[in-house]
């Protein structure tokens, strides 16, 4: 789960993490009288989207007064921000974060993230504040300094310092990072984030170091141990179909593709979207239904599959084990009369009451095209969805 940045910067206030005086607004004049209550002369106004790269997509506007303020509160509050995150569709801007400007010396870069082949928190910085570190790691990966901090023992301070000295700083600078590092990684741990990320860090001219922008991301499957943070969700920066199917237990993305996927665990949806690629198809989404789903959320799937008018062939991919096959097949037929299914249907059925549900689909005198194999499963959607029979 993703939040704005104003949302994270209060985390970041709640673990002792330094970012400037801010307020979040959702209109122009709530913009100005935030900032009248903000140390000027100098503002920034940037919008709140699920998004990097905002600043170059015209999100981010240095102000050098009140009106100015307004200004840029009008000409972003309510734009349609692209970036080379959002995709050519960009987003609404919907929310502003209003803050008080500070006396930038140096930029610098630091993130945490969740390194699953070591199984250990790797804390990433850089001189290179500002710039994208996949840049950075590409250009000049020298330039990246990582150290790795075991999940059970946490980060050393030593290794804080050693950060902090890597990125240049000494005296009250070092102390102030070391000290901001440290809160961020407890943050990392004990809110059970996948991500966070500062960039820039700063360091003002008077030796303060500050979070100056703040982007966290969040494991989905603690948020039941966190409900402060799961309030923090903001389902108009999400696909509505990914948020409903939130909503009744499935795991759903959209992708780019044609060909719809259903199919019970993430493994299999992985490997099932592989095989179509490798007949030369392309997946419209990855759906995982779960290993205990009843006929009502396979047939809910359907619908939020046929939602995508991109979608010209489904393919159904089962393997039974907790998840019953003629449970599964009860609620193709459900979905297929209810729906009025209009793109060719592919199902491939293996494993419990097997037999059970290729018979449930056979009788239905629905048009519903059956394979053995995920392999043959696969390669009939894809002639399907290119026009030709199965």
């Amino acid at each position: 789960m993703k939040i704005h940045e104003h949302q994270a910067k209060e985390l970041f206030r709640r673990f002792a993490v330094p970012v400037p005086e801010g307020k979040a607004v959702y209109g122009v004049e709530e913009a100005v009288k935030a900032a009248k209550n903000l140390s000027g002369p100098v503002y920034v106004v940037k919008a709140q989207i699920h998004a990097g790269g905002r600043g170059k997509g015209g999100g981010v506007k240095l102000a050098k007064s009140l009106d100015e303020v307004k200004q840029h509160a009008e000409s972003i509050y309510g734009m349609t921000l692209v970036t080379h995150q959002t995709g050519p569709n960009g987003k609404e801007v919907k929310r502003l974060l209003v803050e008080e400007g500070c006396d930038i010396a140096r930029e610098l870069y630091l993130g945490m993230v969740l390194d699953r082949s070591s199984q250990m928190v790797v804390v990433m910085a850089s001189t290179e504040g500002g710039m994208e570190i996949e840049e950075v790691a590409e250009k000049t990966p020298e330039k990246i300094i990582k150290v790795y901090a075991p999940v059970t023992e946490g980060l050393e301070a030593y290794q804080a310092r050693q950060i902090a000295f890597g990125l240049g700083l000494n005296g009250k600078q070092a102390g102030g990072a070391t000290k901001l590092i440290m809160n961020l990684y407890k943050m990392f741990t004990s809110l059970d984030c996948s991500l966070v990320e500062v960039n820039p860090l700063v360091v003002t001219k008077d030796d303060q170091v500050l979070a100056l922008d703040a982007k966290v991301d969040f494991d989905d499957n603690a948020l039941y141990r966190h409900k402060d943070v799961a309030e923090l969700r903001d389902a108009d920066e999400e696909d509505p179909k990914e948020t409903e199917a939130t909503t009744y237990g499935l795991s759903y993305i959209k992708l780019d593709g044609k060909i719809g996927c259903l199919v019970n665990g993430a493994g299999l949806a992985m490997a099932t979207m592989d095989t179509i690629k490798h007949y030369g198809g392309e997946p419209a989404n990855f759906l995982d239904v779960g290993g205990g789903a009843n006929a009502q959320q396979v047939a809910t799937a359907f619908k939020i599959i046929l939602s995508d008018p991109n979608v010209n062939a489904i393919l159904v991919n089962i393997f039974g084990g907790i998840m019953r096959c003629d449970v599964i097949a009860e609620g193709i037929i459900q979905a297929t009369k209810e729906t009025e299914i209009s793109v060719p249907l592919v199902v491939r059925l293996g494993g419990t009451k097997m037999e059970e549900g290729r018979r449930m689909i056979a009788e239905s005198g629905l048009t519903i095209t059956t394979a053995e194999s995920l392999d043959e499963g696969a390669k009939k959607v894809v002639e399907l969805s290119q026009g030709g029979v199965a």
